[in-house]
């Protein structure tokens, strides 16, 4: 790809670095940013900037987060005894938007994956514990994605958490195996909160 000026295929080369954008695509989005009015696109630089200097995890649950706390921990709507674990801000958005969770969420970060390097230590599992051994919790959902590193995070978490007085539950599988939560539809998801079963139960076939 040939290009007539330096800065352009400067701002190609850093726009193609966002997943999912190829350099035909990028090209497509600069040159329509550069047919927008100047203001819109400092807009869009400003509000980046903003996002990276100032954006924060919640100290609580590890979401995304304007402040300390996120406004999910606290909310006086929600039930604090309730957790619904989760990999990441991605799966709080697509359960939030069912409408059928009323508890708190904690985001590990990811799941146990050796194969990309990924081990238990990595991930905001030892926070959970620290927080269920401090906090009167009645029931962790454990909500992540039907995969063999999300079955392996779940059992992993299970393990640390059998002993405590608590429910264990994970969602029902009408989320289809292989799939990530994100991509599932509201309805089918918001129904696998709801038909949650509880974990012990759900590994009976698999041990």
């Amino acid at each position: 790809m040939n290009f007539s000026s330096k800065l352009l295929e400067n701002a190609v080369s850093e726009m193609s670095q966002l997943p999912g954008i190829g350099k035909r695509t990028a090209l497509r989005l600069v040159l329509f940013l550069l047919q927008q009015p100047n203001s819109q696109t400092k807009d869009l630089s400003n509000a980046l900037n903003e996002l990276i200097e100032h954006v924060i995890l919640c100290e609580s649950c590890h979401n995304i987060s304007d402040n300390k706390i996120c406004e999910i921990c606290t909310s006086s709507k929600r039930d604090k005894k309730v957790i619904c674990v989760v990999e990441d801000i991605r799966d709080v958005m697509a359960i939030e938007s069912t409408g059928q969770f009323n508890g708190i969420y904690h985001v590990l970060g990811g799941k146990i994956s050796p194969v990309e390097g990924i081990g238990p230590n990595q991930l905001n599992i030892s926070s959970l514990v620290k927080k269920v051994n401090s906090n009167q919790i009645s029931e962790i959902i454990l909500a992540l994605s039907a995969t063999m590193e999300g079955d392996t995070t779940n059992f992993y978490i299970y393990k640390h958490l059998e002993n405590f007085e608590i429910k264990i539950t994970t969602i029902a599988r009408g989320v289809s195996v292989g799939n990530e939560l994100e991509y599932t539809d509201e309805v089918t998801l918001g129904r696998s909160i709801v038909k949650r079963i509880l974990f012990e139960n759900s590994i009976k076939n698999i041990l």
